[in-house]
């Protein structure tokens, strides 16, 4: 016999459905509850399974972002193997029926079957290292787009209010300018406080500055206020978004600031993330984003596979005499995966920080490639640098002639 057990997951729970053998269903579905009772309950129905077939079922189920997270957990600690699904796989696999039923107990029968008709490898267990760096560089980047958000809502805002502010620091989102704005935000504001209590203000909030630095940059506010086209206009509301939108900003500088030391720590303790940076192009964040995305490179038997997992691999198109010219990238896997090699790409050859990587791009670019094809090019060729460089745990060494 050969056990297995098809999970649909949902938020919250599952419905499970148990096979003894091939077209041998076990009872009816199942619900499992994300719970400790709820797993508990499970765990007796894997026991039941076992002692019928004398054999230790495996479970398969799909892959559903963070919800089978607790499912997974259980499964680790209770040493069952398991094999998690690519969803377009399972996709696919329901279409072939002849009826277009979409239940999830439907589903749960539907994996059980998929289980007998294909030949999946167990999931490998990734590493506690890798998931939190992983969690961290993702909730980094989450944190980043709300913040470039943020500020582009808050320059419309300052645009109405004090638009001469702009060109007074060399960085408006310092903390310095942001903090000297939030006391100050109007042009009037500004106009009613003499130049050496503004000097003063400006002095305390940046202190690592001379008072002389301070004084000229007072100057600069006043004489940003007396040009500004909007003084003696009471807006209220603009007013109130403007702070609220400086507020905003500074914490997220604070969570980013914090996130970034978290991350920089964790990640000097994996010696793959040491690898991938000695690649000329690679800093820190992304040398961290890369790491955390793979995973442990044994996952990958194929520097093809790692090139599929990243969705970099072309697509194929031919029927009967017709084969497509015009192959565009799978996009299929980790999208990103994929965005940051294709900067890492773009670091490399800024500047020719990496020869070899620039000796290749203008290669591609000689055959007649476009710009974006000769750099998906250069990404792959970094991909399969990457997997050789891991699996042998080895710095990169610019050769010679790169030189």
């Amino acid at each position: 016999m050969n056990p297995v057990i098809g999970l649909d997951v949902a938020k919250g729970e599952s419905i499970a459905q148990a096979f003894l053998d091939k077209g041998t269903p076990h009872g009816k579905q199942f619900t499992v509850v994300h719970t400790h009772d709820g797993l508990e309950d499970f765990h007796q129905v894997l026991r039941e399974v076992e002692a019928k077939s004398g054999l230790q079922p495996t479970i398969i189920l799909e892959a559903t972002g963070h919800y089978h997270a607790p499912i997974i957990r259980f499964l680790d600690d209770q040493n069952y193997v398991y094999i998690m699904v690519n969803p377009l796989i399972a996709y696919s696999a329901k279409k072939s029926s002849l009826r277009k039923v979409k239940t999830d107990a439907v589903d749960a029968y539907s994996l059980c079957e998929l289980f007998y008709k294909e030949d999946f490898e167990p999931f490998k267990k990734r590493g506690l290292q890798l998931l939190n760096l992983r969690s961290l560089t993702r909730q980094h980047a989450a944190i980043t787009r709300l913040s470039v958000q943020t500020k582009l809502q808050f320059q419309a805002v300052l645009d109405q209010v004090f638009p001469e502010y702009k060109g007074v620091f060399g960085d408006l989102y310092s903390k310095v300018s942001l903090r000297t704005l939030l006391e100050f935000p109007t042009a009037d504001s500004v106009l009613n406080v003499t130049e050496a209590k503004l000097t003063k203000r400006v002095s305390e909030l940046c202190k690592s500055r001379s008072e002389r630095w301070s004084r000229e940059k007072a100057r600069e506010i006043i004489a940003a206020a007396t040009r500004n086209p909007f003084r003696n206009v009471l807006l209220e509301g603009y007013l109130l978004s403007l702070k609220m939108y400086i507020q905003m900003i500074l914490q997220y500088q604070e969570h980013l600031s914090h996130l970034e030391k978290t991350i920089d720590a964790l990640a000097e303790e994996i010696e793959e993330y040491k690898i991938i940076q000695s690649i000329p192009g690679v800093g820190e964040k992304i040398a961290a984003t890369i790491i955390s995305e793979i995973g442990e490179i044994d996952r990958f038997n194929h520097p093809k596979k790692l090139v599929a997992f990243a969705g970099i691999d072309p697509s194929v198109h031919s029927s009967g005499k017709f084969t497509a010219t015009i192959n565009r990238i799978t996009k299929r896997g980790s999208s990103r995966l994929r965005h940051t090699l294709y900067c890492a790409v773009e670091c490399g050859l800024r500047k020719t920080r990496n020869k070899r990587l620039k000796t290749f791009y203008d290669k591609k670019r000689a055959e007649g490639k476009p710009y974006k094809q000769a750099v998906i090019a250069c990404v792959n060729k970094l991909i399969h640098w990457i997997y050789v460089l891991l699996k042998r745990k080895e710095l990169f060494v610019e050769r010679k002639h790169d030189l």
